[in-house]
């Protein structure tokens, strides 16, 4: 699954005729959409989309009190591949909602997200995952920590796993913005190897009119056998550069 973002739309300052003051205008709710491709679907760094391309596409809706809402779907091979003579779950569909505001110079973001993997069958423990989440900000650093509440992403007796992650947003100024990020992925009763940490720096450029491009160089320290599916003999935790194009409107 992709790391998701939540934007809130703010209207800008406005000029008070009467004073020549700026003066800032109240939070508005927004529906936007998005679509996009990428030449490797890698969520917490490892490639949901056999180091193929994948298609996504959402829709987030921001209410001005700070709730949010929205959907993402991304295509998928993992549970294809994980079990010989699966040939259902190609599409993985995410359902997320929750909270956002401000406490002093602290920004905190707190939901609940479940991923769905439509038609998911033969795995070991069903696929589809509900993880509640934290998250603040402060300046350029962001921490968050996720939590299963469920079994995790097919993994027998793994309710109680997390993730938690660190990133930065370093604006470079003329639409670039670079992104360092580390994460821990602890499954648990997983295997050894199971339980891993990524890293990646991601480099995006604002096109404008809503177009967007990322280039990201990740990597894993995943175990190479428990990553490693049994139908494709690819490791999917392998270090590689990802593009990607989105346009939002």
């Amino acid at each position: 699954m992709k790391k998701l973002s939540f934007p809130i739309l703010l209207a800008g300052a406005s000029l008070l005729a009467s004073s020549g003051a700026m003066a800032q205008a109240a939070p508005q709710s927004s529906l936007s959409f998005n679509a996009g491709v990428v030449t490797d679907y890698r969520y917490r760094g490892i490639s949901q989309s056999r180091l193929k391309p994948a298609v996504q596409a959402g829709v987030d809706y921001a209410d001005k009190s700070g709730f949010y809402v929205g959907a993402w779907g991304s295509t998928i091979k993992w549970i294809k591949d994980t079990t010989p003579g699966v040939t259902d779950g190609s599409t993985e569909l995410d359902l997320y909602g929750g909270y956002k505001g401000t406490a002093g110079a602290v920004s905190y973001d707190v939901g609940v997200l479940r991923y769905q993997y439509l038609g998911n069958k033969g795995l070991p423990a069903n696929a589809n995952t509900t993880e509640v989440y934290g998250a603040v900000t402060v300046g350029l650093f962001t921490a968050k920590y996720s939590h299963s509440l469920t079994d995790t992403f097919g993994n027998v007796n793994s309710d109680g796993s997390y993730y938690i992650d660190l990133s930065a947003a370093i604006d470079l100024g003329n639409g670039f913005t670079l992104t360092p990020h580390v994460g821990r992925q602890s499954i648990k009763n997983a295997a050894a190897g199971g339980s891993y940490t990524d890293y990646s720096l991601t480099l995006a450029k604002d096109l404008g009119k809503g177009l967007s491009a990322t280039l990201m160089a990740v990597d894993t320290n995943a175990g190479k056998t428990f990553y490693t599916l049994g139908t494709t003999n690819k490791y999917l935790g392998k270090e590689a550069l990802v593009a990607g194009i989105k346009y939002a409107f």
